[in-house]
């Protein structure tokens, strides 16, 4: 027993074997017995540091120190870089959100394209939208415009729900400030400015393929109706209403009285969500083009950084989209505290997730993955693919796949002189397997089918689909400019 043990602990099959239980066990654990992500990334992180026969001490720290173990430097490490960019972040998507900002661009962008573009219209809401709100929030506050949409129309309301879909999905999956790309920075030591750059460059090309090559070929051949209780604003309006700003009071109030609002311009809600991306890419590009130290370029790393970029964006929003337009400071800060209750819970999941990658950091595995995949001839960016797929399909969240991918493949890159372009399109890579293959076992896959009325046969043909050619495509332009960098 002791020699097994033992082999399982020192030799390259043994420590494989031990990170592949590792996952079985963890799958298990969120499929079968249904338990929280969080708590099976946890567990499954102290089990694997166990049988691996890491010490106590570096595992949990001692009774009078634990700063240096691998429980608080795995959570602390991560959840310092991403929780401020994401609590942020989220609070900027909710300000949009509240401010009728998704109407104004979808009505702007219908007018622009005609009833015949009414899908690619579509598309770019939910591409434009999809940067500052999570792609839950967006199917929420969307699909409304998708019902009146496809009725004006005419056609079946999977050819314009499926572009907008994939808008949302691909912002979700492979652009800042949304929880996978920013943990990704953070495992991998990403600047999110290139993942900006590289989430624009890989995203975009599976966006047009997914959303409106596939959206409409699949979108002529199976019809669905809108449902008339899905309607909820009349179909024959040459334009929308104007919005009514529903503001809740403090806790225990009742909610204001709702009052006609103004609606923002389009080009205020593009600037908006322009602020931050400008801000962070000013400061990546001033990283190659200023000299060191330099004054211009000290005030763009200030300004660049995504948490105060986030900063700036989000009191702009308060003050021309809040305190302008009648709401008090003490309104805006209900809708914080709102839009922030869902984010605990996912940064939980993170933090976990990279005291599970820290533990096979630990252990020895990840350099053992890495011999083996070198005898294999295997690019790390394939092998970040594979894996992230593959757990993806496995469990079926994004987020977990992600986290879980980039612990184990954060220490194969380490020490191999990869450029921060080569580590973003790495990052790409896990990015687009963690969204392939939608299907019974992932949430996203009945929130669409509830909001656009699909059976679960048409779900697969037509969502499934979609997010496996959005992840199909955008690896193989990871992988084509990878191959050209590298």
């Amino acid at each position: 027993m002791a020699a097994t043990v033992d082999w399982l602990r020192t030799t390259t099959p043994g420590l494989l074997i031990l990170c592949g239980l590792a996952i079985v066990v963890l799958l298990v654990a969120i499929i079968r017995f249904k338990l929280e992500p969080f708590i099976a990334l946890l567990l499954t992180g102290l089990v694997l540091a166990l049988a691996a026969g890491l010490p106590v001490s570096k595992i949990v720290g001692t009774p009078l120190k634990s700063s240096d173990s691998l429980l608080e430097t795995g959570f602390g490490g991560i959840l310092g870089h991403i929780s401020v960019i994401i609590g942020l972040g989220t609070v900027l998507g909710a300000i949009l959100e509240r401010s009728g900002g998704a109407d104004v661009l979808a009505e702007k962008l219908q007018n622009l394209f005609g009833p015949k573009g009414a899908p690619v219209a579509m598309g770019l809401v939910g591409l434009i939208f999809g940067i500052p709100v999570f792609f839950d929030i967006g199917i929420f506050v969307l699909a409304p415009l998708i019902y009146v949409a496809a009725k004006r129309g005419g056609g079946s309301l999977v050819l314009y729900a499926m572009p907008m879909v994939a808008g949302l999905s691909m912002t979700h999956a492979f652009l800042p400030p949304h929880p996978g790309p920013v943990a990704l920075g953070g495992l991998m030591g990403v600047n999110l400015g290139w993942l900006i750059i590289m989430g624009l460059v890989c995203g975009l090309p599976g966006f047009v393929a997914a959303g409106l090559v596939w959206g409409s070929f699949i979108g002529k051949r199976i019809t669905v109706d809108v449902p008339a209780e899905f309607l909820v604003r009349p179909s024959g309006d040459a334009a929308e209403p104007e919005r009514i700003a529903h503001t809740a009071g403090t806790q225990g109030d009742t909610p204001a009285e709702a009052e006609p609002t103004r609606r923002p311009s389009v080009a205020l809600i593009g600037a908006i969500i322009a602020i931050p991306l400008v801000l962070i890419l000013g400061a990546t590009f001033g990283s190659q083009l200023l000299k060191t130290k330099s004054a211009p370029l000290e005030v763009l790393t200030f300004l660049g950084n995504p948490a105060v970029a986030l900063l700036i964006a989000v009191l702009v929003a308060f003050y021309i989209l809040g305190l302008r337009r009648g709401s008090t400071v003490q309104q805006l800060g209900v809708l914080t505290a709102e839009s922030l209750r869902p984010v605990g819970m996912l940064l939980l999941v993170i933090g976990a997730g990279a005291f599970f990658g820290a533990v096979i950091s630990a252990t020895g595995i990840g350099k053992v993955l890495a011999h083996t995949m070198s005898e294999a001839g295997l690019p790390v960016i394939v092998l970040a693919y594979i894996i992230s797929c593959g757990l993806r399909i496995a469990q079926g969240s994004a987020t977990v796949a992600i986290v879980t991918t980039g612990g184990i493949v954060g220490p194969l890159v380490v020490g191999h002189g990869y450029s921060q372009m080569s580590l973003a399109l790495i990052a790409m890579a896990i990015a687009a397997g963690s969204i392939i293959l939608s299907h019974v076992n992932d949430g996203g896959f009945w929130m669409i089918s509830k909001f656009f009325n699909l059976s679960v046969k048409q779900t697969l043909q037509t969502w499934s689909v979609l997010e496996t050619v959005l992840s199909v495509v955008s690896f193989a332009v990871a992988a084509i400019l990878f191959a050209l960098v590298s």
